[in-house]
């Protein structure tokens, strides 16, 4: 009987400590294979189409903006994401769910927790957020809202992203109101990217 193949996985840049603890995890565990680590997340989409990892296990603070995490699962869609984050709340969880990937953890996550979900993204499952008592699901963003999210973030005028996505400019006045509500801001000032560390 053929012995199954190792589970491909890339390892994006980490600050040392937590770089160091997931080479650990990987090359202890017989079931994966580290294809590449430190991978600094301009190099990312580069790194994916080359090696064809199974699973990438990447820093949600090395993302410029959540958004990118959707292009990322478009372009790779045989590769499953697992975020790490310092202290990602469950409507960003949820929200990066619905965005593709297959886990958004908390950095300080023990380790059998993060192997428990590289395996489970290996199978193409996702790991929801814990339900909070008393808290209904969050609103997430439409992938539509997501696309006007990404040119309000530019600093674009209503009537480019009309013409960059062609929609009429109403409907992306409409888009954005769905969006300050949904993420509790007043003003597209208040969208800044995420800083890129």
């Amino acid at each position: 009987m053929a012995e199954p193949r190792a589970i491909g996985v890339v390892v994006g840049r980490f600050e040392d400590l937590v770089a160091r603890g997931l080479r650990s995890l990987i090359e202890d565990d017989p079931s994966l294979e580290l294809l590449a680590a430190d991978v600094p997340a301009e190099q990312l989409d580069e790194v994916l189409g080359q090696l064809r990892a199974r699973v990438a296990i990447v820093a949600l603070e090395g993302l410029s903006t959540p958004v990118e995490v959707r292009e990322l699962v478009a372009r790779h869609p045989a590769t499953e994401l697992v975020l790490l984050a310092e202290r990602p709340s469950r409507i960003e969880s949820a929200q990066l769910l619905a965005f593709g990937a297959a886990a958004c953890l908390a950095k300080a996550t023990q380790g059998r927790d993060v192997l428990n979900a590289v395996h489970l993204a290996s199978r193409g499952m996702q790991l929801a957020p814990r339900e909070q008592p008393g808290g209904a699901d969050p609103e997430l963003l439409t992938p539509r809202e997501a696309d006007v999210l990404t040119h309000l973030q530019q600093r674009r005028s209503n009537a480019q992203i009309a013409a960059d996505l062609h929609i009429s400019i109403e409907t992306v006045r409409t888009h954005a109101r769905s969006i300050y509500r949904k993420l509790g801001v007043g003003s597209r000032r208040e969208l800044t990217p995420r800083p890129a560390r």
